[in-house]
């Protein structure tokens, strides 16, 4: 370079290198922005996908119905009442309560009818059954009645197509002069289009034929409701007398009966029934093939009678029918006015509608309202001893008795080295009964879900799609994420799983990570800095702490393994302190875990505490050692001070990979299934990250709904401690 040559660029060559820097620092700039952008697009698809997942309609169905299970228990203690007479024919019931001046009893109006100059037809909550107070539903007790069939009988059946055909075109001729009430217009124009759908015949809406039933041959086997009868009878008598030459077999056996003759029999060919088909019993005709089709064909009264020769009961409420036909033995004690006379009671049996229908109505009351004791004795009638005696050692039903233990046998647990839980906590509540109900027989199962966007935008679609799929199910609006999903334990069954063992296994872990790596990390980054001398040993720890800082964390999970589960494990078992539970004793525990991610995030606390104590001024060590402090004085009051900032920092960044990690604790040994909460540090654990994972890979769909809720949860868990940290991390900002 010659003397003339100017050591910095000048004039143009000024401006261009200038240019060229702006240039550069523009790039830079837009790659910035384009990279944030790309990370902030990419963090709105993931909160989209997890809470599209995590929310949206389900569709729900019970294994057994609740309502189901209250029936049950008030049908059981309607037949179990003494002086109670049951029969499936309602002629029989008629001659009982006629011959009898104490008789009550009630049957379909049709009965009454025939019967009236014998029988005294009572008001309940004074209203009368008339046609006018049963097509507005003012009676109490109106109910609607059906014939049941299926599109494949109506196909091959022609008998039973034609007949259904000539009772939608005439039922409302020949009801009521049976002695119930006509279909309204709307429920005979449903029950004809579905006839319609199902026969095949071409008809547009609203259009309806009757077709000629003369010379159609072959056999109908109707059977069903006692309550039906007489309309049955009376349309087979019109039917045959308009020249249909079928052989019709009409049966009285009670609703329930008609419906598992058709459902699950398959003798019947229509199912007569006074109260609507059952969840169950549709589930049973869809495991048979049969996919029933509901025609509502009329409404009955039900009719509360007693003997003509009562002169004193003339109206009753629905709470005196509860006690009437079940604790009452006197007609005093349903009304002081009444005589303290024994009172007989004559009521349709078990496999009748009409009794289904009555304790229904009468005895309406949830599941969840009934006492205890009651609850206890539908879960022991619907659960195995084996279950049940599980159940009891975790927490008793009663303090002073059980219902599924051995007494002698619970003793013996119970003074044995290692007791079960209900040896000592107190019995169970009316709600935990309930809950077990809800779980072990009602067992909800989701069926179907869909997403939020498609909840959201496509409700008609889903709603058909479940009507048609699902017809059983119940379909409501879900969230996954709820309080009782935060504080449950896991479960096999989804609709009941939670991540409360989750959370606490990943507070514990991060816990005892936090405490074993921070002051590792931060000591040895005072070492690093202050203390050790420039050369090859401390150069080549050096190298190693910022190679150990991008090893895959699977190969920390094998070394832990090796040292912590291995090597170390009368330690992290705890059997060396004689504090282990035997369970745990192979090292595979919380500490095992919080050690081996400890040494996954050191590497990253030492490197980002090098940093921090890197940046602090050497003035301020000069003036603290000037002033006659140490050199450990001036790092502990000045040096750390104003570091500790940035060692927060890096040290949030180290628990945040720590609590996403999968791979080490999956090869330490976390549980992927575990319904017990961790106590201590060597316990058996899962993390939210192993739950999650555990999650995803179940083949039910429902499972996915739960991960996403669980990987909300875990983003939650990770802001709060995260915030945490920033506020302990400004605070000493502020300080330095």
């Amino acid at each position: 370079m010659s003397p003339d040559t100017p050591k910095y660029p000048e004039g143009d060559a000024l401006k261009g290198q200038i240019a060229g820097r702006h240039r550069r620092g523009t790039t830079w700039q837009i790659l910035f922005q384009i990279s944030t952008i790309i990370g902030i697009i990419a963090l709105i698809a993931l909160i989209y996908n997890i809470t599209n997942e995590a929310f949206g309609l389900a569709a729900v169905q019970n294994k057994v119905e609740p309502q189901s299970l209250v029936l049950g228990v008030e049908e059981a203690r309607l037949l179990a009442a003494e002086n109670t007479i049951t029969s499936e024919d309602d002629n029989a019931l008629v001659e009982g309560i006629v011959s009898d001046a104490n008789g009550i009893g009630f049957f379909g109006y049709a009965y009454y009818q025939e019967n009236s100059d014998q029988l005294k037809l009572l008001t309940v909550n004074g209203i009368e059954p008339t046609a006018e107070t049963v097509a507005n539903n003012e009676y109490p007790l109106t109910r609607p009645l059906y014939l049941y069939t299926t599109a494949d009988i109506l196909a091959e059946n022609q008998a039973a197509n034609i007949f259904l055909n000539y009772y939608l075109t005439h039922v409302n001729e020949a009801i009521e002069g049976v002695g119930y009430f006509p279909a309204s217009d709307a429920n005979l124009s449903a029950a004809r289009a579905a006839w319609i759908a199902a026969s095949g015949f071409d008809l547009q809406p609203g259009q309806w034929a009757s077709i000629n039933p003369e010379g159609i041959s072959g056999n109908l086997r109707v059977v069903g409701s006692s309550t039906l009868l007489p309309l049955n009878e009376r349309i087979t008598e019109q039917i045959s007398a308009a020249g249909f030459a079928a052989n019709v077999s009409l049966q009285s056996v009670g609703s329930t009966a008609g419906l598992r003759a058709f459902c699950e029999d398959g003798t019947a060919d229509i199912a007569a029934a006074s109260r609507a088909i059952t969840p169950a019993e549709y589930e049973a005709c869809r495991e048979n093939d049969r996919r029933p089709i509901e025609i509502l064909v009329g409404t009955d009264a039900l009719a509360v009678v007693t003997s003509s020769s009562n002169s004193f009961a003339n109206d009753v409420s629905l709470e005196q029918l509860q006690t009437l036909f079940t604790s009452a033995t006197s007609w005093s004690d349903v009304s002081e006015s009444w005589p303290d006379t024994a009172v007989d009671r004559y009521i349709p049996g078990a496999d009748s509608g009409t009794l289904d229908f009555f304790a229904s109505t009468v005895f309406a009351v949830d599941l969840a309202d009934l006492p205890k004791e009651t609850l206890v004795e539908i879960l022991a009638a619907n659960i195995s001893v084996g279950l049940g005696r599980r159940l009891e050692r975790e927490q008793r039903f009663f303090d002073e008795s059980f219902v599924f233990e051995d007494p002698d046998l619970f003793a013996e647990v119970c003074a044995s080295d290692d007791p079960a839980e209900g040896c000592t906590l107190p019995a169970r509540d009316q709600e935990d009964v309930y809950n077990l109900i809800l779980q072990e027989v009602v067992a909800p199962d989701v069926v179907a879900a869909w997403s939020l966007v498609d909840s959201l935008f496509s409700r008609s679609v889903i709603e058909a799609e479940a009507a048609a799929e699902y017809p059983n199910a119940e379909l409501s609006f879900r969230s996954w994420l709820t309080p009782d999903f935060i504080v449950s334990p896991q479960s096999s069954t989804p609709e009941f799983a939670g991540v409360r063992t989750a959370i606490l296994g990943s507070l514990w872990v991060v816990g005892i990570t936090i405490l074993f790596s921070f002051p590792i990390g931060v000591g040895a980054a005072i070492y690093l800095e202050e203390y050790a001398a420039d050369n090859r040993l401390n150069r080549i720890i050096q190298t190693n702490i910022n190679n150990l800082a991008g090893v895959p964390s699977i190969i920390y999970g094998m070394l832990g393994l090796a040292i912590f589960v291995r090597s170390l494990e009368p330690f992290t078992s705890g059997s060396l302190f004689g504090i282990g539970d035997g369970t745990t004793a192979n090292g595979r525990t919380i500490l095992s875990a919080g050690l081996t991610l400890g040494l996954l995030i050191l590497p990253v606390i030492i490197i980002a505490s090098q940093e921090a104590i890197r940046a602090v001024p050497n003035s301020l060590r000069q003036a603290g050692m000037a002033l006659g402090a140490t050199k450990w004085q001036t790092i502990w009051a000045h040096v750390l001070p104003s570091a500790l900032p940035g060692i927060l920092t890096g040290t949030i960044l180290a628990i945040s990979r720590a609590i996403g990690e999968t791979a080490p604790l999956v090869v330490v040994g976390a549980s992927t299934l575990i319904f017990v909460d961790p106590d201590g540090p060597f316990s058996k654990f899962t993390t939210l990250p192993i739950q999650i994972y555990q999650w995803t890979a179940r083949p039910q769909a429902e499972f996915r709904n739960i991960a996403a809720a669980a990987i909300l949860v875990l983003l939650v868990l990770l802001i709060s401690l995260n915030a945490s940290a920033i506020l302990l991390r400004n605070r000493y900002a502020r300080r330095a």
